[in-house]
């Protein structure tokens, strides 16, 4: 930086990252597949109403945007999703198959028509859904998940694999849609056929577990009119999480089960590249894919401990190569075809895009999605890889981002405010990346701390197991054990700490707010915060039971779930915070947060508390991000002290 630092306060610097950028730039490529030799995958737009598209990319390498507004390829099973379109070529075409998000139905579409329904609207509740589809040309069907509500409530629902047919007859009619099986168990993942269309895999799993808790993989005889019978358990139970499964050119089973400890693929039932690291993680969308086999019996891998590698494994050695190329993190996703692979990757210094690997040659690029700077990448973050010492010499993992400008510096002697970072799920985990949410921030002179607390994952078995029936108390002792550290080494300064989070982040958050006196102020995004209400009737199906293992059976310790909710210790509060709220969000609707705003009337808590329409669980509109950002900004600038350049939009705390 030289001579051409100047000394301004932190939290008061330039920079070019305002909140517009950063929305201009959230969300990722995901679901990638081959139709023929072309790649596809789905791409968001948060200028578009926050959907998301289809992309081809063209054997000549020119790159499309296939469906038009308002077509939004995304599926609602389990709220969270699933692969929501497949593709096949035919006579040399794309034939494509899609999920729309606004109707939920199975839509045809071939490239010069127009999109055709293939399954019927449902008057029921949330009507039906479908994820994972696979096209069955020689049968002319549809493989997928059927996600049915059988009443009006969350969790009147039933699940199965379904056969629909590729003509459109079910388009209107729920009869003409088969079931590949019968419906007996709560969850099920997409059938898998093995290479003589014989037999079947799939996950299943039932209340009350997660399915990082116990996944049963079964496998059925396929009948020649294509029926699924005679299921039995090859692998899983209650303790133990198979979290994919697919066939080897060859007729074996191959899964990732964590019965190590650690999630690693098994070939029929006989580790192949034992390790503590991860080859799988948590299923939170259905058809999620860390392994892939290749035509030449190789496997490309996603693996890991805490960050993830592109890799290729040899299942008769052993032996495990790693892609070479800058990418830190690589995404759940994964399509072969030939010698080819494809992931989406990215790094500290590149957003997710669309990585290929010839096996061949050895060569990975960018074939999609390609990351472009925005601004100078001389204002992106540098982030720092920590590992923290926390209650009982547990480790605490986490990523510190300090502040960093190419032409600020602080005056001497002056310690940053940092904001601790608290990421959802709980079972999750924070990835290495370039985001431009977290630059909003640090470019301007304010630090972030994403700390993967206990019960993330990434790091085995046992590590995320420490959040069961600790939820609450584990998640806000990490996080906070992160944020002294920092000021405890003279990282951070101690009067200028803060913590945000989203969904299970925003109840660690919420939770720290009522139960610590670290922080000065916090962000609150989409919370659960009542513990008493958010379960089965209040909440969608697949988390209804979450509860049972993050706190304990409710008929058992009812106590506790008093004890532990924000709401009910919302006197304790005594910090300004935001809240931010989807008003269509159905994971943590808007009631929590109004419970919560309830109890905390009329005591003088400064706080503002921001709504938004058309928003569900994860904002998607780059008019509410923001929105949301400025908000939070604002918060930070007040509660420390900071006098931004140039002024962000105010928000009014009130009483």
């Amino acid at each position: 930086m030289g001579d051409e630092v100047l000394r301004s306060p932190y939290g008061s610097w330039p920079s070019p990252i305002d909140a517009a950028l950063a929305a201009a730039h959230d969300g990722r490529p995901d679901w990638v597949g081959f139709v023929g030799d072309e790649i596809w995958w789905t791409e968001p737009r948060p200028a578009e109403g926050g959907r998301r598209t289809l992309v081809r990319r063209r054997s000549d390498g020119g790159e499309e945007s296939v469906l038009p507004a308002p077509w939004n390829v995304r599926s609602r099973v389990i709220e969270y999703g699933g692969t929501p379109w497949t593709g096949v070529s035919r006579d040399g075409r794309p034939l494509i198959v899609f999920v729309h998000f606004a109707d939920q139905r199975l839509y045809r579409y071939e490239p010069g028509g127009e999109p055709s329904p293939l399954t019927p609207v449902s008057p029921v509740g949330g009507g039906l859904r479908w994820a994972e589809p696979r096209v069955d040309l020689a049968r002319g069907e549809v493989w997928c998940v059927l996600e049915e509500f059988t009443g009006d409530g969350p969790d009147d629902i039933r699940r199965v694999a379904a056969a629909v047919p590729l003509d459109g007859s079910a388009a209107d009619d729920r009869g003409a849609v088969r079931e590949l099986t019968e419906a007996r168990h709560r969850f099920v993942t997409g059938p898998r056929l093995s290479p003589d269309g014989r037999r079947a895999a799939w996950l299943a799993w039932d209340h009350p577990r997660m399915p990082w808790d116990g996944t049963e993989l079964l496998v059925a005889d396929v009948t020649e009119d294509g029926r699924l019978t005679g299921a039995r358990t090859e692998a899983g139970g209650p303790d133990e999480a198979v979290a994919q499964v697919e066939w080897s050119a060859d007729g074996r089973l191959l899964y990732t089960s964590d019965r190590s400890g650690w999630w690693n693929i098994y070939r029929d039932g006989t580790p192949l590249c034992p390790r503590e690291e991860e080859f799988g993680g948590p299923l939170w969308q259905l058809g999620l894919r860390w392994f892939a086999p290749l035509d030449s019996g190789l496997l490309a891998v996603v693996h890991g401990r805490g960050s993830t590698a592109l890799g290729i494994l040899d299942p008769e050695s052993g032996e495990l190569v790693d892609a070479a190329g800058p990418w830190t993190e690589c995404t759940a996703t994964l399509a072969t075809h030939g010698r080819r692979v494809v992931t989406v990757g990215a790094s500290p210094r590149t957003a997710y895009e669309v990585v290929e690997l010839d096996t061949g040659t050895g060569r990975a690029r960018v074939i999609g999605a390609g990351h472009r700077d925005p601004v100078d990448p001389a204002y992106y973050p540098e982030p720092q890889i920590r590992t923290f010492c926390g209650p009982d010499g547990r480790e605490v993992h986490a990523h510190v981002y300090p502040p960093h400008h190419p032409e600020r510096a602080a005056p001497d002697g002056e310690l940053p405010p940092y904001v601790i970072w608290a990421h959802g799920g709980p079972t999750s985990r924070v990835p290495l990346v370039l985001n431009l949410a977290i630059a909003y921030f640090t470019s301007r002179g304010i630090g972030v701390a994403e700390v993967d607390y206990g019960g993330s994952t990434g790091y085995g078995r046992a590590y995320r197991e420490r959040l069961r029936e600790q939820w609450g108390v584990v998640d806000v002792e990490d996080c906070a054990a992160v944020a002294r550290a920092l000021a405890d080494e003279g990282t951070a300064d101690p009067a200028r700490l803060a913590i945000r989070g989203g969904s299970a982040g925003g109840w660690t958050t919420a939770a720290s707010l009522t139960t610590t006196d670290v922080y000065a102020c916090g962000t609150i995004v989409y919370p659960v915060l009542d513990l008493a209400t958010w379960g089965p009737g209040e909440t969608h199906d697949f988390e209804s039971r979450y509860l049972e293992s993050l706190i304990g059976p409710l008929a058992e310790v009812p106590a506790r779930y008093a004890e532990r909710s924000p709401t009910a210790r919302a006197d304790r509060l005594t910090v300004p915070f935001l809240l931010l709220q989807g008003l269509d969000d159905v994971i943590c609707p808007p009631a929590q947060c109004e419970r919560f705003l309830a109890r905390i009337a009329g005591r003088g808590v400064p706080h503002a508390y921001l709504t938004f329409e058309g928003e569900g669980h994860g904002f998607r509109r780059a008019e509410t991000m923001v929105r949301a950002a400025e908000a939070e900004l604002s918060l930070y600038t007040q509660v420390f002290g900071l006098e931004p350049t140039p002024p962000t939009p105010k928000v009014e705390l009130t009483p």
